[in-house]
């Protein structure tokens, strides 16, 4: 019993050094833990830093853009409402019913519910000039009213100042803006818009005349990049609307957009 007794403190005397090896084991894993938590620390704080700085390098240089090279500003129109004018053919028709046409007209069906929109149609929105404009409702219709016009009517295009041209020229100004945000807020657009002509290549807008389908294709797939980049910087989306190109666009570039650049 005596030399069991022997045997056993031994063993237990090894145990104990052993424990007293993993301890001290435990403890340089600790300290070591610790440095590197305190390091992790350390770079996050700092790619926080630098994420602030590139968000307001990004910022600096879209406002630079959007106030030097792509200009955007609302633009009232002369439109008469079609209440007064269905009012003036119409001489019975009552006052309640002119405004209820006018309040229709404001009114539009949006996220299930419906909203006044009191930018429905009476303005348009212009782009790197008063002259390039689109209406603010997205209703380009124009465009390919006139291109199927022109399949019918033989000469020379002389109307250089009409729709059609304005609202190609906006469209192709926009998806050059659009493209060009992408690359400095580091975002991949769904869709794939090609702004400029080359040999190889031909912009969606900037080039020969497109048909209805073509070209209301080209819009939807320019609407739809224009609300990623919107999401992409978390504006608010009580103000977009799918069809208002340039407006979203505003909303984009507006320096009331508290997370443009990040």
């Amino acid at each position: 019993d005596t030399e069991g007794l022997l045997r056993i403190k031994e063993e237990n005397q090894k145990h104990y050094r052993r424990a007293q090896r993993h301890q001290e084991k435990k403890e340089k894993i600790q300290r070591h833990n610790r440095k590197l938590g305190e390091l992790v620390e350390k770079k996050t704080y700092e790619l926080k830093t630098q994420y602030e700085h590139l968000a307001n390098l990004r910022r600096t240089h879209i406002l630079e853009l959007t106030s030097v090279i792509f200009p955007m500003e609302e633009v009232k129109t002369s439109m008469r409402d079609p209440a007064d004018v269905s009012s003036e053919s119409d001489n019975a028709m009552t006052s309640s019913t002119v405004s209820k046409l006018a309040e229709a007209r404001r009114t539009t069906y949006l996220s299930g519910r419906w909203v006044c929109d009191d930018h429905n149609g009476d303005t348009s929105i212009s782009i790197t000039g008063p002259w390039i404009i689109l209406p603010n409702n997205g209703d380009y219709s124009a465009y390919y009213n006139w291109v199927e016009e022109k399949k019918t009517t033989q000469g020379p295009d002389m109307e250089h100042n009409n729709p059609a041209h304005t609202i190609s020229a906006a469209l192709c100004y926009a998806t050059q803006l659009v493209n060009t945000l992408s690359l400095i807020l580091d975002v991949n657009l769904p869709k794939k818009l090609c702004n400029r002509q080359v040999k190889t290549q031909q912009g969606e807008f900037c080039g020969e005349n497109l048909s209805r389908h073509r070209f209301t294709r080209a819009v939807k797939k320019l609407n739809a990049n224009i609300l990623h980049l919107c999401f992409s910087q978390h504006v608010n989306l009580d103000l977009l609307h799918p069809l208002h190109t340039l407006r979203n666009l505003m909303y984009l570039v507006s320096p009331d957009t508290e997370n443009l650049g990040r």
